[in-house]
């Protein structure tokens, strides 16, 4: 049997990283962060327990990784959803209901994440959070704001309140009166993005959260598709 080539390689160990990803959102969301471990994590994603730490330092690195990696993902699908909205209201606005749609439909994976932010090592850098805010700076600058390093660290904060607020226990604000003071704030007609009446395309309420986490293998030419193998 020839050796894999290296881009064989690269793309296996891209895989076993996305089902870790995905297997710590399932997990978290199904028994939340503290009932699951990274051996739960691992046995999920069909993976050996040793590249859970070859790819994350440790367990909060590789759920922060995967929220943001489920919240980048969420928000890039709404934005680029069809319609195609060009126009800064428009991306406001589905920018806002992603985020908000979150904490409503995944209010246990939401809630961890916050907590974990205010967790003495607090917030981890990782390239899935980049991605989120690269996508969250472009709304800022198509609704035309005029000092970007300004205003996208407000919007950034001004999300994060509205999704704290929203999971408070036992005293929660309505998702759509936090929707309405952040239209409010921007200028947004209500009927912008995913009015809670409306029902969202796509929506976030199921379980099977695959499409956020590419796992597929391309196929190679003049080679026929092979079904997925652990590793």
């Amino acid at each position: 049997m020839s050796p894999r080539s290296v881009s064989v390689n690269e793309e296996l160990r891209r895989r076993s990283k996305e089902r870790l990803l995905q297997a710590a959102v399932e997990l978290v969301a199904e028994r939340g962060y503290d009932a699951t471990t990274l051996g739960d994590i691992a046995d999920r994603a069909g993976s050996a327990r040793g590249l859970v730490s070859y790819y994350f330092p440790g367990k909060r690195h590789l759920v922060q990784s995967a929220v943001h990696r489920l919240m980048h993902r969420t928000l890039e699908e709404a934005l680029e959803r069809e319609p195609h909205a060009e126009g800064g209201p428009e991306r406001m606005a589905r920018a806002i209901d992603a985020i908000l749609g979150l904490a409503r439909e995944q209010p246990v994976l939401m809630r961890h994440h916050m907590a974990g932010l205010l967790q003495a090592e607090g917030f981890v850098p990782c390239p899935e959070q980049r991605r989120l805010a690269e996508l969250l700076r472009d709304t800022v600058v198509r609704q035309g704001s005029r000092d970007v390093d300004r205003d996208y660290p407000m919007l950034r904060a001004l999300l994060m309140g509205a999704v704290f607020a929203a999971l408070v226990p036992g005293v929660p604000m309505p998702v759509p009166v936090l929707r309405a003071e952040l239209f409010r704030r921007y200028g947004l007609d209500w009927g912008l993005g995913v009015p809670p009446e409306a029902q969202a395309p796509g929506g976030t309420r199921e379980t099977d959260l695959s499409r956020f986490f590419a796992t597929d293998l391309p196929r190679q030419e003049g080679r026929p598709a092979r079904p997925d193998r652990r590793e």
